[in-house]
């Protein structure tokens, strides 16, 4: 099946779920990384339960605090 992770088009496995892919894509600081799905948020405690579909969007987003 192909999903699209980060604006790149690539092949996976059935089954996959959020945290094997979060794994496999050797994420930075995976428990600072928020995941968009489809361009809705997912819950962090969710990662290991959520299983990928084919033609799914995947963004990994960090977002920093900071400013005056």
């Amino acid at each position: 099946m192909f999903i699209t992770v980060a604006g790149i088009k690539k092949e996976v496995k059935e089954g996959l779920t959020v945290a094997q892919l979060i794994v496999d894509e050797k994420v930075e600081t995976p428990e600072y990384v928020t995941v968009s799905l489809n361009d809705e948020f997912l819950e962090s405690g969710t990662f290991d339960k959520t299983v990928l579909k084919d033609g799914d969007t995947v963004e990994f987003l960090y977002f920093m605090g900071g400013g005056q």
